[in-house]
């Protein structure tokens, strides 16, 4: 049977889905690997894509976008992080690839974002041309805080597993070091003993043959 109308706060957040959408990936790209997401935009839609390479050599990548033609929008080597904002000119499927084809044996842990469209008015009334409440000025700002909120905490996460990350690499080279150092040393003690029981292996036999 019938369920009835939304409720006024689900109705906001159903349209605010059909009108806005975000895809938000961390994945892994392999050394010699190329990875494309394809996003299907109306005309006329603003998008933004944003990435950073979490992990992995010089934490670089090359990025790539393409217009449903094959046109490219936008087009960058080596780089370890970048924004790039663009307003759809046509109906269709856009790609945009990360590439790794230029490391031989390091991958990479790519973070990005790509917003299509823009974040709906809170208020049906908000683009009137009458002032707004004041409840309703404190609710967009509330709004406006909480959307730099979550987009610092991203950052900051990232930042942390890239630090970590960092950590951890330096971690590993100092075990090696300090293991090839404790190797060094060990050869270099145990020919210096074989090397003093030569000499006074020799140093005896010389002896002998003296007294002899």
């Amino acid at each position: 049977g019938s369920r009835g109308p939304l409720p006024p706060l689900l109705l906001v957040w159903a349209l605010a889905a059909c009108v806005a959408r975000a895809s938000e990936i961390t994945f892994e790209l392999p050394d010699n690997a190329k990875q494309c997401f394809y996003e299907e935009i109306a005309q006329g839609t603003k998008c933004t894509l944003e990435f950073q390479v979490i992990t992995g050599g010089h934490y670089d990548v090359d990025c790539r976008l393409e217009d449903p033609d094959g046109i490219v929008l936008y087009k960058e080597m080596k780089k370890q992080y970048d924004s790039f904002t663009f307003t759809a000119s046509r109906n269709g499927t856009y790609k945009f690839c990360f590439s790794n084809e230029f490391s031989t044996f390091t991958h990479k842990t790519v973070y990005f974002d790509f917003q299509v469209g823009e974040d709906p008015p809170l208020f049906p009334s908000e683009n009137r041309v009458t002032a707004l409440t004041q409840m309703e000025s404190a609710c967009v700002s509330i709004h406006e805080a909480l959307k730099s909120v979550i987009d610092y905490q991203t950052h900051f996460r990232l930042r942390e597993a890239q630090g970590r990350s960092r950590a951890e690499d330096l971690n590993t080279r100092v075990a090696y070091w300090s293991i090839g150092e404790a190797i060094i040393l060990l050869v270099v003690s145990v020919g210096q003993v074989f090397l003093l029981k030569s000499f006074f292996s020799d140093k005896r036999t010389t002896t002998t043959r003296v007294g002899s």
